[in-house]
């Protein structure tokens, strides 16, 4: 074990540049949901990556913005709390022309990191050589960044070479987790996310982020390897509770069909899902609702 290492990896970045993606690549698993709509990701999610040699504990963060509601704040705080105590913080990054104004706003963040920086830059699969160098070089000022890895987080391309630079910056330490784990978050949590992906998935544009999934009880049927599920979906507005049911239930039945299937590969069993649509004007100012819906800061 003297040569074994491990530690804590924040990965960082704006919203909607495939943070999510890039950890389910990582762990070969859809633990974290994806959405092409941004700020999906609302908390700090803590996942496992363990190998013979090493032992990485992601947190997938939410990704900077600026902050609108608590909840926005929240996220905000989660993000910029990640970053501290960690041994790694990855910066991830699109592939496009610039350095953006979010962009920038995290390198001025990370300039004082007291660990490593690495700099990841996704979706190169969608780019040219020649603009994909010019995009590196566009970072050749920020002398702080240790590496500088092109990665594809959809296809896995340079994810391998991705973990090789993460494992040679890793102290050496004790396994923190059993090699089979994957996530310190409880199945209850993942269920949530589940069903709030697919609500993101149906509604496009209309309502993205006035949304919150409570999951009331999990109750698995004993020797029948069945589960029941009952949740309640949280909308702002008596408008958006229309939207989410849709005409004649429409668009609430496909949001359950598609959560139910995801849930049982999640959890290995038959799942009976029940939701239900409420309305809860401004929860996302509301400190009592926040902390239910799980959207406490981290001390």
């Amino acid at each position: 074990m003297s040569e074994f290492k491990s530690g804590f990896i924040a990965i960082v970045g704006r919203t909607n540049v495939g943070k999510s993606t890039l950890i389910n690549t990582i762990i070969n698993q859809k633990l974290t949901i994806v959405s092409d709509k941004p700020q999906t990701t609302r908390n700090n999610i803590r996942l496992i990556h363990t190998t013979p040699t090493c032992q990485m504990v992601f947190f997938d963060t939410p990704g900077f913005h600026k902050p609108k509601t608590k909840l926005s704040n929240f996220m905000v705080e989660s993000s910029t709390a990640a970053i501290r105590d960690v041994d790694i913080a990855l910066m991830v990054v699109e592939e496009d022309d610039k350095i953006g104004r979010g962009d920038q706003f995290l390198l001025d963040k990370l300039k004082n990191a007291k660990c490593p920086v690495v700099l990841a830059i996704n979706k190169i699969d969608k780019v040219a050589k020649e603009s994909l160098l010019h995009k590196i070089r566009l970072f050749e000022p920020y002398s702080f960044i240790s590496e500088i890895v092109p990665v594809s987080a959809k296809t896995g391309l340079n994810v391998p070479e991705l973990l090789s630079v993460l494992e040679s910056l890793l102290p050496y330490g004790p396994k923190y987790f059993p090699d089979d784990m994957v996530t310190d978050k409880a199945e209850r949590f993942f269920v949530a996310e589940l069903i709030r992906e697919k609500i993101l998935a149906a509604l496009r544009e209309e309502i993205p982020h006035g949304i919150a999934v409570d999951i009331l009880s999990m109750k698995e049927r004993k020797q029948k390897n069945i589960i029941d599920i009952e949740a309640e979906i949280y909308c702002d507005k008596n408008s958006h509770k229309a939207i989410v049911i849709g005409k004649n239930g429409d668009i609430l039945k496909w949001i359950g069909t598609a959560s139910r299937r995801d849930i049982e590969r999640i959890l290995g069993m038959q799942a009976n899902l029940q939701l239900w649509v409420k309305v809860r004007p401004g929860w996302r100012d509301k400190d009592a609702d926040l902390r239910r819906m799980g959207y406490v800061p981290e001390k």
